[in-house]
């Protein structure tokens, strides 16, 4: 590594730059696990006919996105140039997403891939031997890249009782002097649960009381079915809170890959763009327009997807209640998704990976979030559910 260091120091001089020795310390020796929900979906989403495990709500096309946009940000589609754009996002996009915020001005907005913004911010905050509360079960990297940069993992785990929630008490429980970050994510994925608010203040004063760093991945917020549950941002609750948003999730648009963290504290900030230097450097020019559109036109997007989780919800809920001798099912309270129980002795990843291959219809099986429970994660935001139970039902009267 020293060898590697002064070839580079005299080839370029980029050694000498202090984000360049950090990844050059880091990533030669970084190893991270293979990302099982990825791994599975690369398997069989492009081939399965029916998607019962999508958390993204059904994609928009361009010409009905574009349908709802007039007046200047048409014009901004209009005369788009293909060229690099400012790293931390059009200033535009960013003072739009302030907007969905109470406390939070344009400048602490830093935009990216979502997946690279949780990348970029574990990478930025945590060192070796930190310790790492996380909600679970959960997206992979929200726990898998602090292990990788050799964290110590910690579980906060939901109770199953009339359906899945999280208890402030277990959180309290495990949490330590060495506690550095604790990542949250509601509504919950893959459980549908959420906190109320009384729990997110207790939450937010328990982290500063221990100077924890709060990373909360707030993806599906605005898929709350009632809107009095819904949580303030865990930006406008705490100043040491790293939050997680995107255009995925909520607002349908998941091709564009823009999403964005939120940062209050310019320290981490700065840091995080000069982390972004070295991943993406800035996003793409026709996304960060198409992303602007698609929050200007948000109460219509948002009202069309809650109409299509309202009723495929309904649905569900007479699927399941039809085949309650093979399914346990209790309806989420927030999100796309649920993990509802299969009931023994059938085996919840052998039920999955058998549907899916010979009725093309996919779940989630445990094994892809390390959960040890017979539960799968199904998603009900797309429109072609009903044709995706039918299927189900099919396989199910041959099979049982």
């Amino acid at each position: 590594m020293e060898a590697l260091s002064a070839v580079l120091a005299l080839s370029t001089g980029f050694a000498r730059l202090p984000i360049f020795s950090y990844l050059i310390g880091k990533f030669p020796t970084m190893r991270i696990d293979p990302f099982k929900l990825e791994r599975y979906f690369a398997r069989y989403e492009f081939t399965a006919p029916y998607l019962l495990s999508s958390s993204d709500c059904e994609p928009l096309d361009l010409n009905e996105l574009l349908s709802m946009i007039h007046g200047e940000t048409m014009k901004m589609w209009n005369v788009l140039k293909l060229g690099y754009t400012e790293s931390q996002g059009h200033p535009e996009l960013r003072n739009e997403i302030s907007q969905l915020y109470q406390s939070l001005q344009p400048e602490q907005v830093m935009v990216s891939v979502p997946e690279e913004g949780i990348f970029i911010a574990m990478n930025n905050l945590l060192k070796e031997k930190d310790e790492v509360i996380t909600t679970f079960p959960a997206y992979q990297s929200l726990y898998e890249v602090a292990r990788s940069l050799g964290c110590r993992i910690k579980y906060w785990k939901p109770r199953y009782n009339q359906g899945w929630h999280f208890e402030v008490d277990d959180l309290e429980k495990i949490m330590s002097p060495k506690t550095r970050l604790l990542v949250i994510n509601f509504p919950h994925n893959p459980t549908g649960a959420t906190i109320n608010h009384k729990q997110q203040e207790t939450i937010a004063d328990l982290a500063h009381a221990r100077d924890i760093i709060i990373f909360s991945d707030e993806m599906y917020r605005y898929l709350e079915y009632d809107d009095q549950i819904r949580l303030p941002s865990m930006a406008d609750k705490s100043e040491l809170a790293v939050t997680l948003c995107g255009m995925s999730k909520s607002f349908a648009l998941a091709g564009l890959r823009i999403g964005w963290l939120t940062v209050k504290n310019p320290e981490w900030l700065q840091q995080f763009m000069e982390f972004k230097d070295y991943t993406t450097i800035c996003n793409s020019a026709p996304s960060e327009i198409l992303a602007l559109m698609g929050l200007k036109a948000r109460e219509k997007i948002l009202r069309r997807n809650h109409d299509i989780i309202r009723t495929n919800l309904a649905r569900l809920d007479d699927f399941f209640a039809r085949h309650e001798n093979i399914f346990e099912w209790i309806s989420p309270k927030a999100g796309p998704v649920a993990f509802p129980k299969l009931h023994e002795p059938l085996d919840a990843n052998d039920f999955c990976r058998d549907l899916v291959e010979k009725k093309g219809v996919m779940l989630l099986p445990p094994k892809v979030y390390d959960f040890h429970a017979n539960h799968f994660r199904i998603g009900f935001a797309r429109q072609n559910l009903p044709q995706a139970l039918e299927k189900l039902d099919e396989y199910l009267d041959k099979k049982y």
